[in-house]
């Protein structure tokens, strides 16, 4: 099926784009690759796959699961060693959600540095 448009990037808000481009890139292992003052890009090499960060001196994060603030976003990346994987993920700076609604254990909420959340899915 053909679409009306081609995906080319997911754009995150953020108080420092810098530093969160940095984060992702620790996570997915992209490199950075444009950056400036209020914009930054983490690619895989080619348009499909590329993530943004934009300056919003006024961000706000999620507090979901609280309605007043909620998520409206977020990333699922796939690991393979899920302890492995979160030990990596709070070592190089996010936090653990205290809402794990996965019964299951087959993914677990994190926040990255700017309190967005994404998940750990397994494999």
């Amino acid at each position: 099926m053909s679409g009306i448009a081609e995906f080319r990037t997911v754009v995150l808000d953020c108080p420092d784009p810098k530093g969160l481009a940095e984060f992702y890139s620790r996570l997915l292992g992209w490199p950075i690759t444009h950056a400036d003052d209020d914009w930054v890009v983490v690619s895989d090499g080619g348009p499909p796959k590329r993530v943004a960060f934009q300056l919003a001196p006024d961000f706000r994060p999620p507090t979901w699961p609280d309605p007043e603030r909620p998520q409206q976003f977020h990333l699922d990346v796939t690991v393979v060693d899920m302890e492995e994987a979160e030990k990596q993920v709070l070592e190089i700076g996010a936090t653990k959600h205290e809402h794990q609604p996965a019964e299951d254990d087959s993914f677990r909420v994190f926040l990255d540095p700017a309190g967005h959340p994404f998940c750990l899915c397994r494999d």
